[in-house]
């Protein structure tokens, strides 16, 4: 018999018996540490009174410790809570702390964790439910606008579900993407939108949201590496909690109604315009009616939300069960948002705690009509002297120009009747989304203090929608020339979209608690695989056909015109947009003596957006904090109850961009087909790129401060950070002839962000009926562009953009060296002696003794200096209310309207049609036609605001109907009001350009929530 028989028959076995002598008399005792709301406490120290190891609670609050048969007590102690003992009386011992400083013990989710408060490093903000903003919120941004110092959250327009544009201190890019990342349960998103969705987070049911925790420095983010250079949104959704089944009901019913629209000539005004200026041809054009084309296209607008909840545990599963249903009219009429969701959520704990599941999925089916937002634009225009409706049955019997020289019947550039525009447009969308995720943490018998976690996320949406415009309507009459010279009208166009997001993360994380020097150590090791799937299809296929071929290909999609006629070459997708991300990261935080802590990151990631050469990036981070609170000298402190220093260092990535580092070639218009015979063919069509495309990476150091005051009664934070961005994506030019185009993206700049963010929280009144909560925080940032070309070229004006109305392919912004980001570039304005402009005369600010582009100059921003927001909850008795309002400081808009609209050749057209104009006609008498005039100084305009948000008001009605039943009564206002300057419809218009802008509404809400 060999020696290796031997040992398995004999030596094993007996290794085995000695061990079970040894541990026989040891047991495991498992539990949870909870706080009196139920939640978990990570970091609890868990300590045998009799003498032993001790061990320390996960981020759920469960524990496993092994003692001897004489314990039977054991301690539970945190900083932040009250120590308490409890007996074990069997296997499992579950107790309830006490908070003793319920700031510093607030639990924080980070990137692959959570950290309580007290033992952060890096700037970051957490918000939990009880603080979100109140009243109709369609979606999750929606939640946190004006709560988070360096968040500047805006809305995209007053449509249902139109979402926001995000930034964190100013943003880091100028061609890629500047929107945060956002993660949710773990999983983060896809920074594209979803067909059929104006936004993508519409998707999400806000009431099934915890918390909303933002982190805004490299220390925090670089643990996201190449998606984080823009700040990280970490959302983390309702859980269920153990206990008996319980339920709630809530439903809200909100009324929207318009709050302001574009500054038009009433139809005395208007008549009076065209009677003292207009020929007589031009006033025999004037109509019979008074017609205020606003209220024709506005209306008040119902929205209900409404949702059930259903959470408990059932044994050792903790779960919550959500369905929602919001339904919300537009302001514009025609325009509707339905959303149907449900949320399931799972919690299992196997093997005594040993092995915890956390499993979701979110589901969410929507139902939109967009409304035809040119409607707003056409009633700004048209002549308020017409009646709505013609009493012809062409057109859909609305009124419109005629020409009876023009082939279609129409004055071309006419504007078309408002409300035509939208009853005369079908234009519907369903979209679907499926967000799923599961954790599994599973703590090592034999090494407890270390958990194999496994991470996975699906991300699965389709949009599909259509197009209908009749034949019939103005505003698509015989716009389409097919091959034998018949004009045909109306759309008939369909798409769909599909993109899988998969989420592959295995990480092994390992907490210590060295109680022997005070001391913690944890440390994250992992390993990411996300992949991003889009298939696009734009057109309407075969009604009677398969979406995809018998290989599982994609048909070809064709766009029509109502009478079923091809107006484009088919859109062919026989391979997958596909884009991989991969990534290898570790992070190790270190506390010393409760009072000095260490955090260090490094993350590696490979984007399939480069070439190979340049496909990885590294991204490290660093951050060290000192407690100065717990020092001796500081100890007895009657001033300060909380004072943490913070500072430090990372870099960051970004890779979201549209450009290519591969040669591309896209199928042609109908423009651009090659003859053969008596057939035409569809040509491919070569796209510029550029093989040595490299990350965009921002490194941002940062220095805060935390402080608490008398038994933090008035708690805060100052940060003071420095963003530095460098191989910025730019569109350069190159010589004809080297590419596929002359204007290509290129890694050639840099660009600075420097800012100051503070934050006070403090209890004014805090007493046994009356309790008053007040908040407030303040932004400054300042953002210049260093460098935009790969050598120093002082001809460079920089990079335009911003397209305006008025003039052809005029642009008012621009990107240049030495500037903040999004400059106006105009022509300096001279004014007469009475100080009125004097159209199309401007400086000549080179000296030249002529006007000429060289004589644009850049003038002010689109981004604010200076955010702030200030905010309250007061409580007194059952009743309960509270406010936010928003200021915004150093904002500059172009009032395109005012610009396009407020000349005399607007309202007396020279083609032969009247349309309305705003009230800087009367004030200046600019006759327009200067190719200059548009690019006036004039027409940019000081749009800082002082904005009240939101007001609520609620009560409290305690027991209802039955024991063990809530109710709970509100009401709210959003929109409130605002004060502010600037002339245009509103001051805060994602872009910096004001044109065509629809209004927000504002809106009241009532509420009532049930529980039972």
């Amino acid at each position: 018999m060999t020696s290796s028989k031997l040992l398995r028959l004999f030596v094993l076995p007996a290794l085995l018996f000695v061990s079970q002598i040894l541990f026989a008399q040891d047991r495991v005792i498992s539990g949870r540490v909870t706080d009196p709301s139920g939640n978990g406490v990570p970091g609890v120290t868990v300590t045998p009174k009799s003498g032993g190891s001790p061990t320390q609670t996960s981020s759920d609050g469960t524990f496993n410790i092994k003692v001897s048969a004489s314990t039977t007590t054991l301690i539970f102690s945190s900083v932040g809570y009250g120590t308490k003992e409890a007996a074990i009386t069997g296997n499992t011992v579950n107790v309830s702390l006490e908070i003793t400083n319920a700031t510093m013990n607030e639990v924080v989710v980070i990137g692959y964790g959570t950290r309580q408060k007290k033992d952060l490093t890096g700037s970051v903000t957490n918000i939990t439910s009880k603080d979100f903003n109140k009243g109709t919120i369609a979606t999750p941004e929606q939640l946190i606008a004006g709560k988070v110092a360096g968040v500047q959250i805006v809305s995209n327009g007053g449509a249902p579900g139109s979402g926001c544009t995000i930034r964190i201190r100013g943003g880091a890019s100028l061609s890629a993407n500047n929107s945060p990342l956002i993660v949710i349960d773990g999983v983060p998103m896809d920074f594209g939108g979803i067909s059929g969705a104006a936004n993508p987070y519409s998707l999400i049911n806000p009431n099934d949201i915890e918390s909303i925790n933002i982190l805004k420095d490299a220390s925090a983010t670089a643990i996201y590496g190449s998606r984080a250079s823009n700040g990280v949104i970490i959302i983390t959704t309702k859980k269920g909690k153990s206990g008996k089944p319980g339920f709630t009901f809530s439903s809200q019913y909100s009324l929207s109604t318009p709050s302001n629209h574009a500054d038009v000539l009433s139809p005395t005004e208007f008549r009076a315009y065209v009677n003292s200026h207009g020929t007589a041809q031009q006033r025999a054009m004037l109509g019979a009616a008074n017609t205020n084309w606003f209220d024709q296209i506005f209306r008040k607008a119902n929205g209900t939300d409404n949702n059930l909840v259903m959470s408990g545990s059932l044994k050792w599963t903790p779960y919550r069960i959500s369905l929602g249903y919001f339904n919300q009219e537009g302001v514009l009429k025609t325009g509707n948002l339905q959303r149907k969701s449900i949320s399931i959520n799972l919690g299992p704990s196997l093997f005594k705690n040993y092995l915890r599941i956390d499993l979701g999925i979110k589901s969410s089916f929507t139902n939109t009509r967009f409304a035809n937002e040119g409607a707003i634009e056409a009633a700004a225009n048209f002549d308020p002297t017409q009646f709505v409706h013609s009493g012809s049955k062409r057109f859909g019997g609305y009124y419109e120009w005629l020409d009876p020289n023009s082939t279609t019947g129409l004055k071309t550039l006419a504007p078309r009747n408002p409300l035509g525009l939208l009853e005369q447009r079908l234009d519907i969308s369903d979209v679907s989304r499926h967000i799923m995720n599961a954790l599994v943490d599973y703590k090592l018998h034999f090494f407890p203090d270390l958990h194999a976690k496994v991470n996975l996320g699906w991300d699965v949406a389709t949009g599909e929608g259509s197009v209908y415009v009749p034949d019939s309507a103005a505003s698509a009459y015989k716009y389409y020339q097919d091959a034998n010279g018949v004009l045909h009208g109306g759309v008939d166009n369909h798409y769909l979209q599909r993109k899988f997001n998969t989420l592959l993360e295995p990480y092994l994380a390992y907490a210590k608690d060295i109680r022997s020097i005070k001391s913690k150590v944890d440390v994250v090791l992992g390993y990411s695989y996300q992949e991003f799937i889009a298939r696009n299809t734009n057109g309407m296929a075969d009604p009677n056909g398969p979406l995809t071929d018998d290989k599982g290909r994609w048909t070809p999609f064709y766009n029509y015109t109502a009478d079923r006629v091809l107006t484009s070459a088919p859109t062919y997708r026989h391979d997958r947009d596909v884009q991989r991300l991969i990534s290898y990261y570790g992070r190790v935080n270190f506390s010393f003596n409760d009072k000095y802590l260490v955090t260090g990151s490094l993350r590696r990631d490979g984007s399939s957006h480069f070439a190979p050469e340049t496909r990885w990036g590294w991204f490290p981070a660093g951050a060290f904090a000192w407690r100065i609170k717990s020092e001796p000298f500081m100890e007895n402190s009657r001033v300060f109850s909380d004072l943490k220093l913070r500072i430090g260092y990372g870099e960051t990535g970004q890779q979201e961009f549209r450009a290519t580092y591969l040669p591309i070639y896209n199928v042609g218009n109908t423009s651009a087909q090659y003859q053969f015979g008596g057939a035409f063919y569809p040509v491919f069509r070569p796209e510029g790129y550029n093989p040595n495309l490299k990350w965009e990476s921002t490194a941002t150091s940062n220095l805060g401060l935390d402080f608490g005051f008398l038994s933090n009664r008035l708690t805060g934070s100052i940060d003071v950070y420095y963003k530095k961005t460098k191989d910025l994506l730019n569109a350069i030019t190159q010589p004809a002839g080297t590419n596929f185009t002359n204007i290509i993206i290129a890694n050639v700049g840099n660009m600075e962000n420097k800012g100051v963010e503070l934050n006070l929280n403090a209890t004014a009144v805090k007493s046994k009926r009356t309790t008053v909560d007040l908040n407030f925080n303040f932004t400054y940032n300042h953002n210049e562009i260093t460098k935009l070309t790969l050598f120093t070229d002082s001809s460079y004006i920089g990079n335009t953009f911003g397209g305006i109305s008025g003039g052809t392919g005029n642009t008012i912004l621009i990107n240049s060296v030495g500037f903040n980001r999004g400059a106006f570039y105009v022509y300096q304005q001279v004014y007469d002696e009475n100080g009125k402009p004097v159209e199309d005369l401007f400086v000549d600010r080179n000296g030249d003794g002529q006007i000429t582009d060289k004589d644009l100059y850049r003038y002010k921003g689109i981004d604010p200096k200076i955010l702030m927001g200030f905010s309250s909850n007061v409580t007194w008795r059952k009743w309960f209310g509270g406010f936010l309002m928003r200021a915004s400081i150093g904002n500059y808009m172009y009032n395109n309207r005012f610009a396009s609209t407020g000349t005399k050749n607007t309202i007396l057209n020279p083609l032969g049609f009247l349309s309305n104009g705003s009230s800087v006609v009367l004030k200046n008498d600019f006759v327009g036609g200067g190719s200059r005039f548009f690019l006036s100084d004039y027409f940019v305009e000081n749009a800082s605001f002082l904005k009240m948000d939101n007001i609520y008001v609620g009560f409290d009605a305690g027991s209802f109907l039955a024991k063990g039943t809530t109710l709970r009564l509100g009401a709210s206002i959003q929109n409130v009001f605002m004060v502010t300057k600037y002339k245009g419809v509103d001051p805060e218009i994602p872009g910096g350009i004001d044109n065509n802008f629809y209004p927000r509404p504002r809106i009241f809400t009532i509420s009532a929530n049930l529980d039972f």
